[in-house]
């Protein structure tokens, strides 16, 4: 065998390395002829459309051809580079989805186009620019009414991507707000679909949304508010507007036991409701969703977070959440004296008890461990503490304040019946204490009174360790 073979002719190679090179999109080994083809054939798919899109074919799903699935997919994938995304849209490949999402009747293309341009927002000046193209805006809007839940899942996805960037985030809320049918397409995912994903893609749109706009959070507030007089008719075949509040509760029980993460986000949407006073009224004023709420969020608490056996520093993983649920029981709780029949005393005795243990939990998880100190740099330890300390304070101030609510209206028998059942002690009164003084010291009092009737001896030994509770 020649061991040296003569080279092939210089200029021959060095053409082919001049075309391979020119073909290439940006820095990556992806053929820009390669791509062309695949999105002529994109168009290609639609285009005999045009002349059968009769109202008796208009319902009728296609399905996509298995070689074209596999191309498009690998346009999916490539789209999550930056070079390829912005060779996508030098080629106004979002104009062709566009045409896409607004022809074909194929369920899987339309979710994989809008996938192509999630995948694509996630660069700013490719966000920028789908978030100001109006038509293409409004094709995406109308893809939140679409049926397949794929293509639901995609499209929540991609405007969340776009309402995380701030340059784009008003452009979004705007036309969201122009639509208020958008909020009945919502719902009706959150109260229907048992597509754990898709709910939680839902869910972080509809918080992201509510987190950015109040004025979007009311107007779905009161879209679907019965208005005094207003009450459908038996029988009647016409369609009530969606109530958020039940919609947001049936996600929630859907995904409670498979999407901790997702319950996160259910709950941070009931806590920015409960930020505005229509939001207090739309849980409590309906008794049936007043009690739903209440009791959802209170088996969470007894029976989900913060358990007696868990370890304490099992708070640091639960601790937004926790304190979402807590805020929103905590809201209820204290609109109860005008809404009756929203919680009962016997209550009382099992949240004080939860909420005495995250604060000796909270006290737990401040301690920091020195050891592993040496395993991180001290810019990261630094950042990341800083992090935790705010929202295990977040916490600590909704268990303080739903805690002296409770304080406030304990009745002697609860307080008998915790200090027989263990649930109260001197040890969990001195840490509720410790967290209450001085900011809570009128429920301090309050309790103090009910407790010097119940347990003198107590009440006079806990006087003693807080002087400022004598008179």
């Amino acid at each position: 065998m020649d061991r040296n073979p003569s080279p092939p002719p210089a200029g021959c190679d060095q053409h082919e390395v001049d075309l391979a090179a020119g073909d290439c999109i940006g820095s990556t080994v992806y053929s820009k002829h390669w791509l062309f083809g695949v999105l002529s054939g994109l168009i290609q798919t639609v285009t005999p459309e045009n002349g059968k899109s009769s109202s008796d074919d208009e319902e009728q799903q296609v399905e996509l051809d298995e070689d074209m699935e596999n191309e498009i997919c690998r346009v999916w994938d490539m789209s999550m580079d930056e070079d390829v995304a912005l060779f996508l849209q030098e080629f106004n490949a979002p104009d062709i989805f566009m045409g896409v999402l607004a022809k074909s009747r194929c369920p899987r293309l339309r979710e994989i186009c809008v996938g192509i341009l999630g995948n694509m927002a996630c660069f700013q000046e490719i966000c920028m620019s789908i978030s100001h193209d109006k038509n293409l805006g409004q094709v995406l809007l109308h893809c939140l009414c679409d049926s397949d839940p794929p293509t639901l899942l995609e499209t929540s996805r991609l405007l969340h991507t776009c309402l995380s960037q701030k340059e784009a985030a008003s452009i979004w809320v705007q036309r969201i707000r122009e639509h208020p049918a958008i909020c009945d397409s919502v719902c009706f995912v959150m109260s229907s679909s048992t597509n754990v994903d898709l709910l939680v893609k839902v869910g972080e749109l509809v918080d992201k949304l509510f987190d950015l706009d109040e004025k979007l959070m009311l107007a779905w507030i009161r879209h679907g508010a019965t208005q005094p007089g207003d009450q459908p008719q038996e029988g009647s075949e016409e369609q009530p507007a969606f109530r958020i509040v039940p919609c947001v509760l049936e996600a929630a029980k859907q995904i409670r036991s498979e999407n901790p993460e997702g319950l996160d986000v259910y709950m941070n949407i009931l806590q920015l409701l409960t930020t505005v006073d229509d939001g207090v009224q739309a849980i409590v004023q309906c008794p049936d969703t007043g009690k739903d709420t209440w009791d959802l969020l209170f088996d969470l608490v007894c029976h989900d977070f913060c358990q007696a056996d868990d370890p304490p520093i099992t708070l640091q993983e639960q601790k937004t959440v926790l304190a979402s649920v807590l805020s929103v029981l905590s809201s209820i709780y204290a609109s109860q004296a005008e809404q009756a029949g929203l919680k009962t005393e016997k209550a009382d005795l099992p949240l004080m008890d939860s909420l005495i243990r995250v604060l000796q939990n909270l006290e737990h998880c401040r301690k920091k461990p020195e050891a592993s100190s040496e395993s991180n740099t001290e810019e990261t330890k630094t950042c990341d503490l800083t992090q935790d300390d705010f929202h295990l304070k977040i916490l600590q101030d909704i268990s303080c304040e739903f805690l002296s609510n409770i304080f406030q209206t304990v009745t002697k028998e609860t307080v008998a019946q915790g200090l027989k059942e263990g649930q109260l002690s001197k040890q969990k009164c001195s840490c509720a204490f410790e967290n209450l003084l001085p900011l809570h010291s009128p429920a301090v009092e309050d309790f103090v009174k009910v407790l010097r009737e119940v347990d003198k001896t107590l009440a006079s030994d806990l006087e003693e360790d807080f002087p400022s509770l004598k008179v």
